[in-house]
């Protein structure tokens, strides 16, 4: 987890960047900027900054396609400024630069470009050093009423930026700086030529821990009996949820996962094993996200994959069935006479 609470700026450093696509041009600061004097902004830029940082659990690391991590302009400056060789306000320029090199979108937006040095930010229960990013691109108008003679006075601010609302940001912690450092992202623009800034700006890959193996398994299974099963089985929803039900029971009873005791406990099915086996191979070439036969399971993970693990039957708009367990006390048919499907349900008492 990542908390920000206790953290403060060691610096701060403010540009501009345009569309390339759009031919507008970037503007950079000659220096940083000076908080010192100021009680109130930087309580505020560091709610603007860090609050939406607090419930991401996902984790990233800096790659490059050719496996030459120097090759990735963000992790090569940001490894330059952690290790001394260039200032922070240089560090914050040249990023900036590159973030306009990857602009070229013509619906990019062009924005403010907040660089800030960082102490005492605590990640997974340790203390380091970070640095932020962070792009505006959206600006509002905002009303101001104060007082005036004995009633008030009405005034706007026409671009405005409203800090519970952060575009772009990124947090890189300075630890595990040969694996591509701990990295953690925002993007709130929905628009396809948005992945620029996760995908061309920064080039981040997931952390492959206990907490993506754990979710990502749940994930690949949980797709695997929606979709894939039923291309050779005939299951029922029942079965299906049946299916999930003993996956989610087996993360969440286990400390540890094994895969072959998964394939025996949770699918029994040889022919279905032999199916996931297939399913799982082509997540892992596709997303280069390769399981481990065995890992600690992440009870974070499996918590937040129990949300979509949904064990409802919803009929009609009159009823749902919420099954979680004895798959055997279920049952289906058809009522000729009335012409529509029921199900019967076993049980042993009325709570």
């Amino acid at each position: 987890m990542f908390f920000h609470q206790d953290a403060s700026f060691k610096h701060i450093s403010i540009h501009h960047v345009g569309n390339k696509a759009n031919d507008e041009f970037y503007i950079l600061s000659e220096s940083p900027l000076d908080l010192s004097g100021d009680e109130v902004l930087p309580d505020l830029l560091m709610q603007y900054f860090m609050k939406p940082f607090g419930k991401l659990t996902e984790v990233y690391r800096f790659y490059h396609p050719n496996e030459e991590l120097e090759l990735n302009e963000v992790y090569y400056f940001s490894k330059q400024y952690f290790s001394g060789e260039i200032d922070f306000h240089t560090y914050s320029q040249q990023v900036t630069k590159h973030l306009y090199e990857v602009s070229d979108h013509p619906k990019i937006k062009s924005g403010e470009v907040y660089v800030v040095a960082l102490k005492d930010v605590q990640m997974e229960g340790e203390e380091h050093n970070a640095v932020g990013i962070f792009k505006s691109e959206n600006k509002e108008a905002y009303l101001k009423v104060y007082p005036q003679q004995g009633g008030f006075q009405l005034n706007y601010e026409q671009e405005a930026i409203n800090i519970n609302k952060l575009d772009k940001g990124v947090v890189i912690i300075n630890t595990e700086e040969e694996e591509g450092y701990k990295v953690l992202v925002i993007d709130q623009t929905n628009q396809s030529e948005a992945v620029y800034w996760k995908d061309n700006f920064l080039q981040l890959r997931t952390r492959n821990d206990a907490y993506q193996q754990t979710g990502n398994l749940l994930k690949v299974y949980k797709k695997f009996v929606d979709e894939k099963l039923d291309e050779v089985f005939e299951l029922e929803t029942a079965d299906k949820i049946e299916l999930l039900n003993r996956s989610m029971n087996y993360f969440k009873s286990k400390e540890t996962f094994d895969n072959a005791e998964f394939e025996e406990e949770v699918i029994g099915n040889p022919q279905a094993i032999s199916l996931f086996k297939d399913f799982k191979e082509n997540f892992e070439e596709e997303y280069d996200m390769p399981f481990q036969a065995n890992f600690d399971i992440a009870a974070p993970a499996v918590k937040k994959m129990a949300s979509s693990y949904k064990s409802v039957i919803k009929l009609d708009k009159n009823f749902h069935i919420y099954v979680h367990g004895k798959r055997e006390y279920l049952e289906k048919g058809y009522d000729e006479e009335k012409g529509l499907n029921y199900y019967k349900l076993y049980y042993e008492n009325e709570s």
